[in-house]
């Protein structure tokens, strides 16, 4: 028997999320974020939406993905967080299997839980925050995150997986676990100074997926050090850069990317049996680091050191 074509496959109805998220504002620097969590296929599309200056929005259960975007565009209009989850909850058919929840570019933070959500199924608002869950192993889940959150230190990209990662501990999805999101928004910080994009990672589909957010957090971080290592050093401060560098590797040991700037910090304080070292861990973990290695001006020095070649290598 053939099998069908795609083209001829039903895509089935999966707009059931069944997750656990947190959205917040940090007043410390006008942050907003959003995490989630869920037993669904790539959750990271359809629950979180946030815009600098504007807010944060969760919108899942039932989903109805349209709510984010409408939720923003209302924010903007400078509609009350209150007002805009029960102006849009009126005109929804469904809103008794929806969830949303929302906060205002000031912090102010309103959650709503339809009466036919799956149970486990409800929401906590505190300071800055909301947090609403739905076919969860019960309400210790939400308690946990809210715990979690206010007492996190960090930014809010790591107060946020913390709030996850509390929440899975104390029970999570009673029916498991599948995909993740965290979004942080920042005026200016996108990738080269575009966007508002801070943070925006995803994991689609993991049997662990609130641990690989939290080490593509780790690497996201890791890179950024190894930025400011690279910089320093550049500036002949090599003993601040190497304190960075270490940090850099030590946040991300899976990185190649810093164990050479960690190489080279060493190199320039005079380590050179420590940055060989780093040198063949970097290699290991990819065996094609030699690529960047001959195209980096700062690296140059493994290309004309003798102690970086191999026994037998020749020029």
């Amino acid at each position: 028997m053939s099998k069908p074509a795609l083209r001829d496959l039903k895509m089935p109805d999966d707009r059931q999320t069944s997750t656990f998220s947190i959205v917040a504002y940090d007043p410390e620097n006008g942050d907003l974020g959003v995490a989630v969590q869920s037993k669904y296929f790539i959750v990271g599309p359809v629950v979180p939406w946030a815009e600098t200056g504007v807010g944060a929005v969760a919108t899942q259960a039932f989903v109805n993905v349209s709510l984010g975007p409408r939720s923003l565009a209302l924010l903007k209009e400078g509609v009350a967080v209150e007002n805009i989850v029960n102006s849009l909850m009126e005109e929804d058919e469904g809103r008794d299997r929806r969830q949303l929840g929302v906060v205002d570019a000031l912090g102010n933070a309103y959650s709503y839980t339809g009466k036919d959500c799956t149970p486990y199924a409800g929401s906590k608002t505190g300071e800055h925050y909301a947090i609403q869950g739905n076919i969860l192993t019960g309400e210790a889940v939400i308690d946990a995150m809210s715990e979690a959150y206010e007492a996190a230190p960090g930014g809010l990209a790591e107060r946020l997986v913390a709030a996850l990662e509390a929440g899975e501990e104390a029970g999570g999805d009673a029916r498991g676990s599948q995909s993740a999101a965290l979004l942080v928004v920042r005026y200016g910080a996108g990738r080269a100074g575009y966007g508002d994009r801070y943070v925006d990672l995803r994991v689609d589909d993991h049997a662990a997926p609130i641990t690989e957010l939290r080490r593509l957090l780790n690497l996201q971080y890791s890179n950024s050090l190894v930025s400011r290592s690279q910089s320093l050093m550049d500036d002949e401060k090599n003993e601040e850069a190497l304190e960075i560098a270490l940090k850099s590797a030590i946040l991300s040991p899976e990185s190649d990317v810093a164990h050479l700037a960690l190489c080279r910090a060493f190199y320039l304080s005079g380590a050179k049996s420590k940055a060989v070292e780093e040198y063949q861990i970097a290699k290991t973990l990819n065996p094609k680091v030699d690529f960047s290695v001959n195209r980096q001006d700062r690296l140059a020095f493994i290309l004309e050191d003798e102690a970086f070649k191999e026994p037998g290598e020749e020029e």
